[in-house]
């Protein structure tokens, strides 16, 4: 069982923690990138739309009479054959999501996480609760970390984390390549996009023990 350093927020190390080789051991690239495709699928808006003949403006008015005129037969200005008209079969609002198992999400999860550990891009600290609530503190610990391009500071929500991930939300919204997330909502895409993942070593810990229990035994076995 591999193990990861622990550091404060003035990049000391304070302890360690071990790493489950079955959360953090295989990376699989298909997997990811399924899981990458319906995040960004559920994200899209979906607010495209055109007018049919129904919706474009103009009077509703037969044109001119349906034989004896020499011209050829049309029964409203708004058809689809003239200038200003409706749209045949345009794109109207729609939703892009779709079912995605999440037996495969998680496992996404956990080959994300095996590659921002493969490429030492994951770092754990012990706490977040010494940050002041200021932008400007969040910015001078990161710099001392030596995280300069983006990162993803990931920590624990629930009990009395609740408080200390409201001031962290409230010292990182206005820093630019930096984003907070829970540690029950993280998701591949967020760990795939940064260049660095900053977890809290509460929020490893909990993240870890759930993907450790929606292991399969097949699963496990592959590991051993």
């Amino acid at each position: 069982m591999a193990k990861i350093d622990v550091l404060d927020l003035n990049g000391k190390k304070v302890g360690s923690f071990e790493l489950a080789d079955e959360v953090f051991g295989n990376v699989n690239e298909d997997l990811l990138w399924e899981a990458v495709t319906h995040y960004r699928a559920a994200r899209r808006a979906g607010t495209h739309a055109t007018k049919n003949k129904k919706l474009v403006s103009g009077s509703g008015k037969k044109l001119w009479k349906q034989k004896g005129t020499g011209r050829a037969r049309v029964g409203s200005i708004r058809s689809p054959l003239w200038r200003h008209g409706g749209t045949v079969h345009g794109p109207q609002p729609r939703s892009y999501d779709y079912a995605f198992p999440k037996k495969k999400l998680l496992g996404a999860l956990r080959s994300a996480l095996a590659s921002k550990l493969a490429d030492g891009k994951l770092t754990v600290i012990e706490s977040f609760e010494s940050l002041s609530g200021k932008s400007k503190d969040t910015r001078k610990a990161l710099d001392t970390l030596g995280f300069e391009k983006t990162s993803l500071i990931v920590s624990h929500v629930s009990g009395e984390g609740q408080e200390h991930h409201r001031k962290l939300y409230l010292s990182t919204r206005n820093l630019d390549g930096v984003e907070l997330v829970g540690g029950h909502e993280v998701h591949p895409y967020h760990l795939l996009r940064y260049d660095q993942a900053i977890f809290s070593r509460p929020a490893i810990e909990h993240l870890q023990e759930t993907l450790k229990k929606n292991i399969s035994r097949r699963q496990k076995a592959e590991v051993a």
